[in-house]
């Protein structure tokens, strides 16, 4: 298998470490934004404006820094507000950002009756389960925490992949679940999300604005404020792309683990091959899918390992065997 019991330990209790960290570093990057904003704003609306000097670069940064308790526990009650609001409707925004549906054990007994038998398998409560209508093959899980827990299928996944390539993607997602994963990718979701939204709104106020009338001092505010924005924004980034891409190769040796068949997982991976494309769905989200064909610049940004090294990974550690070379391959 691809993971032994201390790799897997040390995994989950990875993510969990990562998911606070998030947690964590989400109010300080506010923090960061919110005094970035009142620098300008001191320099903008001329508090504190120095008449004798003519240089509100000194006088915009000391008012700046006078307000930083009081940035600081906006930060923290935005911050707070947020969660609130993500904890209890996350799966809501999610869903409406994909079209995903619930559906009953009545709408779709075969993908409810393979979903709840490879739970009852593991002794794991039954997570909710949704269906995209598009043609286009993938999956995804989601939640926070145990009653939010959702497996989400695509329409074109369920056409077109065999009983048994359905239950290894089903399987695939539960071991997001049992891993932790889907817990640490929503958090980065909702939180680095909300902070990349409120960096682009605060540069393009920015861009728009700036220091009335000229004043000495008023380009190295602007810049100052532009810095401390990109950094944060730039966090943000290294906050999403950080998340190790070994967690597909760890959810594909789950899936092998529950269904004790690699081959299926296999043969599922390369019908996904190419056919995972949902335009509609928001770039963060796509982070959740079994394939997220987004690679960014030459893959540096890549958030999942190429589909024909997850085979190769199942075929050498797995027990799997190789595709047939007629078999295309992308």
């Amino acid at each position: 298998m691809l993971f032994g019991a201390a790799g897997l330990r040390t995994h989950i209790w990875n993510n969990n470490l990562r998911s606070l960290i998030l947690l964590a570093g989400f109010p300080v990057l506010l923090i960061l934004i919110g005094f970035a904003i009142t620098l300008v704003w001191m320099g903008v609306s001329g508090d504190g404006f120095d008449t004798a000097k003519g240089d509100v670069t000194a006088a915009a940064l000391d008012g700046a820094v006078q307000l930083l308790p009081r940035i600081m526990l906006v930060s923290l009650i935005v911050a707070a507000v947020w969660f609130t609001i993500a904890w209890f409707f996350h799966q809501s925004m999610i869903d409406a950002s994909t079209g995903a549906r619930a559906v009953r054990r009545e709408e779709e007994k075969q993908l409810y009756n393979l979903l709840e038998n490879l739970c009852v398998s593991r002794g794991m409560t039954m997570p909710r389960l949704a269906i995209i209508e598009t043609d286009a093959m993938n999956a995804y899980a989601s939640g926070i925490r145990e009653d939010q827990y959702t497996v989400t299928v695509t329409r074109g996944l369920m056409n077109r992949l065999d009983r048994d390539e359905l239950e290894a993607v089903l399987a695939h997602e539960l071991s997001h679940i049992r891993h932790a994963d889907v817990r640490m990718m929503v958090i980065a979701i909702i939180f680095v999300g909300i902070i990349s939204f409120a960096a682009e709104i605060t540069f393009r106020g920015l861009l728009r604005g700036g220091v009335r009338g000229g004043r000495r001092g008023g380009g190295v505010l602007i810049l100052a404020a532009f810095a401390m924005i990109a950094m944060a924004y730039l966090l943000a980034i290294l906050i999403r792309f950080s998340l190790s891409r070994r967690r597909e190769y760890m959810a594909d040796a789950g899936a092998v683990e529950l269904t004790k068949n690699p081959d299926a997982m296999i043969s599922a991976l390369q019908k996904i091959s190419g056919q995972a494309e949902i335009e509609k769905a928001p770039s963060e989200v796509r982070e959740l899918f079994i394939e997220n064909p987004k690679a960014g610049f030459m893959g540096v940004f890549a958030t999942h390992p190429p589909i024909q090294k997850r085979i190769d990974m199942l075929v050498e550690h797995a027990g799997g065997k190789r595709p047939h070379p007629s078999v295309p391959q992308r």
